[in-house]
């Protein structure tokens, strides 16, 4: 996996093709402004895997807490009421 980022000003010259280019072998690179990394990019399967991901673990967090008794049966406007209440 190659270490060169994708710089701002390579973006602004060579455009999609600078990314294209930079995903070919890795399916993410940083963008970097001024020599500070600043953006990601990612080929969508890539993305759509870390989303996947994220859902898993909210899904496994939730199923956590009703198993445990961490959970509420008020209805939304009760909630929102108690949490600004306090």
């Amino acid at each position: 996996m190659r270490l060169i980022m994708i710089t701002a000003n390579d973006l602004k010259i060579k455009g999609i093709v600078s990314v294209e280019e930079s995903l070919t072998d890795k399916t993410e690179d940083i963008i970097t402004v001024r020599g500070k990394a600043c953006y990601v990019v990612m080929k969508i399967e890539q993305y759509h895997y870390l989303r996947e991901m994220e859902l898993e673990a909210a899904l496994h967090e939730a199923r956590r807490d009703m198993a445990s008794g961490q959970f509420s049966k008020e209805t939304v406007d009760q909630h929102v009421e108690d949490t600004f209440a306090k």
